[in-house]
């Protein structure tokens, strides 16, 4: 890689773990702020990229609003569905477990979509992960606490907002896969246009959070009246606590999510891949050291199921099946 290749990944490791460590922070003291959070992000980068990339809408598009139509509408979904899941039970560290199954959900619609064919050993990586993730989420389910958010506050009720939320995550990773293949699509025939596409999947969006707005009052209210912390190098100036964690987050999301999108234009898809796996893994050993998580041995055994499952697939690890297929062919 070159010397931007290697910047824009140091800044995906700090921009993407400190994002997930002030997301944490956030859901802890409000589970529901999801939707806050989310039109937080999308409105500062939106504005960035108003500033940056469309120099005040002065720069032309490479690709028409038509045809980003689809891919802004799918961005708008997963990012609510990510940030929302909180507020309905799911705890980080089986979000950051699902979500790193997404190599499940680009086999599946790059066979049926794309025609791709994959070796024997990317299957059984697969495999790997999907088991994985249902051991993962089968003890998470084991220690949901009674919610009073939702229902009578019942461990049933409990439970089933719990299994809503993690059949939003796996609808979020198929439809974010599916915003994959569409933007690579539109690369194809457009040329890799990484800012531009960041900026509009952030701007278009905007007007769909009206919808939202008496949930993001009211959490932009819990917010403003949340514990406070106190700046003396400033004079004493006093800023809400939950106000600083939302601010943090967006930032560092704002880092995170260009250098990827610039990563895209620099590496290969393998290569990006394997940043974002092992991204996703220290940001969960943190998740489980630094907050305390609940993390039994086999959610530890679902982990590493799911990440060497994903290394197997990105062909850094081999499996002897490779082995054995080529030794077979050469004694043939």
């Amino acid at each position: 890689m070159n010397i931007r290749a290697c910047l824009a990944t140091a800044n995906v490791f700090v921009g993407c773990c400190c994002a997930v460590v002030f997301l944490e922070l956030i859901v802890k003291l409000d589970p529901g702020a999801g939707n806050l959070i989310t039109a937080g992000q999308f409105a500062f980068i939106a504005l960035e990229g108003f500033v940056f990339t469309s120099k005040f809408g002065t720069v032309k598009r490479v690709i028409s609003l038509r045809d980003y139509g689809l891919l802004v509408v799918m961005f708008f979904m997963t990012s609510v569905c990510n940030n929302y899941v909180f507020h309905l039970n799911v705890p980080m560290t089986l979000h950051m477990i699902i979500r790193g199954g997404s190599l499940i959900s680009n086999m599946c619609l790059g066979t049926v979509i794309l025609k791709r064919q994959y070796r024997l050993e990317q299957y059984i990586a697969v495999i790997m992960i999907t088991v994985g993730i249902f051991i993962c989420t089968y003890f998470s389910s084991q220690d949901v606490g009674v919610n009073k958010r939702h229902g009578d506050g019942n461990a049933e009720a409990n439970i089933f907002w719990w299994l809503v939320g993690v059949l939003l995550l796996v609808l979020a990773l198929f439809i974010s896969s599916y915003m994959g293949i569409t933007q690579e699509l539109l690369y194809r025939k457009h040329g890799k246009c990484a800012r531009e596409a960041l900026f509009y999947t952030h701007l278009l969006p905007l007007p769909a959070f009206f919808f939202m707005h008496d949930n993001i009052k009211a959490h932009w209210t819990v917010a403003m009246e949340s514990e406070t912390y106190r700046f003396e190098w400033l004079g004493g100036v006093v800023v809400p606590l939950l106000l600083l964690y939302l601010i943090g987050n967006i930032l560092m999301q704002h880092l995170c999510i260009s250098s990827v999108y610039f990563l895209t234009t620099e590496c290969s898809s393998l290569t990006v891949t394997l940043i974002l796996t092992l991204r996703k893994f220290i940001s969960l050993v943190f998740s489980i050291i630094y907050f305390r998580n609940p993390f039994t041995i086999y959610h530890w055994l679902g982990t590493v199921l799911v990440f060497v499952g994903t290394l197997i697939f990105a062909n850094v690890l081999s499996l002897p099946v490779g082995r054995w297929r080529r030794n077979a062919v050469k004694n043939d």
